[in-house]
C-alpha cells in the first residue's frame, strides 16, 4: 500500500504553528508531507515566525524556528498529491509572486483536490484566481483579498473552520483542531477513538 502524499507550501516567515503543527499532525496520521519552498531543496530550511494575539490591534510577531524542508520544489507534480496545505504568516504575500506556486494552487483546485489554507494562506488562493464565487475564511486583514478575488469572506472566530467544496479555510492557528480534522475528513480519513 502506497503512502498518500500531501504538499505543504512553505516560505521564510510562514507562521510557525501553521507550518509545524500541520506537518507533524499529518505525518503522525501516516501521510507523507512534502514541505517545499521555491528555490530550495530537501534539507534546506525556512525561518518561521510566531504570531500571537496579545490585545494589540493586530497580531505580534516573534522569531520562530528553522523548519527543514522535506522535498525539492522543482520536482513538484500536482498529480502525485491528494491534498495541499497553505500555511499563513508573511510567506504567502511573496509566494504569490511565483508563477509556479500559482500554477500549483490552480492545479490542485482544477483537479478538485483538498486544499487547506489558514490565516494569510488565503492570499495565495486569491492570487491563483480560485475564489471567484466561493466562500473563504482567513485572517480578517485578508478579507479584502478574498473579496477582490470575487469570493465571499467568511468572518468566523479564530478557533473555527469553514468548508466549501474542496476548500478548508480558517482564520488562524487556534483553529488547528477543527481545521485539520475537516481537512483529513475531506481527504477521506476517519479517526475513531
Amino acid at each position: 500500500m502506497s503512502t498518500k502524499k500531501i504538499l505543504l507550501l512553505a516560505g521564510d516567515f510562514a507562521e510557525d504553528y501553521e507550518t509545524m503543527v500541520p506537518f507533524q499532525a499529518l505525518t503522525m496520521l501516516g501521510y507523507q508531507v512534502d514541505a517545499v519552498c521555491p528555490d530550495k531543496v530537501a534539507g534546506d530550511t525556512v525561518k518561521t515566525a510566531i504570531h500571537d494575539f496579545e490585545g494589540d490591534q493586530t497580531y505580534t510577531e516573534k522569531p520562530g524556528h528553522l523548519f527543514a524542508l522535506t522535498a525539492d520544489f522543482a520536482s513538484v507534480k500536482v498529480e502525485d498529491y491528494v491534498g495541499l496545505v497553505v500555511p499563513g504568516g508573511r510567506a504567502p504575500e511573496y509566494l504569490r509572486l511565483n508563477e509556479r506556486v500559482i500554477e500549483i494552487v490552480q492545479g490542485f483546485d482544477a483537479a478538485g483536490k483538498a486544499i487547506a489554507a489558514v490565516c494569510h494562506g488565503a492570499q495565495l488562493l486569491a492570487a491563483a484566481g480560485i475564489l471567484q464565487g466561493r466562500e473563504c475564511s482567513a485572517y480578517p486583514a485578508c478579507g479584502p483579498d478574498v473579496r477582490m478575488a470575487g469570493g465571499t469572506y467568511i468572518d468566523i472566530p479564530a478557533d473555527q473552520v469553514h468548508v466549501q467544496g474542496n476548500l478548508v479555510t480558517a482564520p488562524a492557528w487556534p483553529s488547528h483542531p477543527r481545521w485539520l480534522a475537516a481537512f483529513v475528513e475531506l481527504l477521506g480519513a476517519r479517526i475513531e477513538l
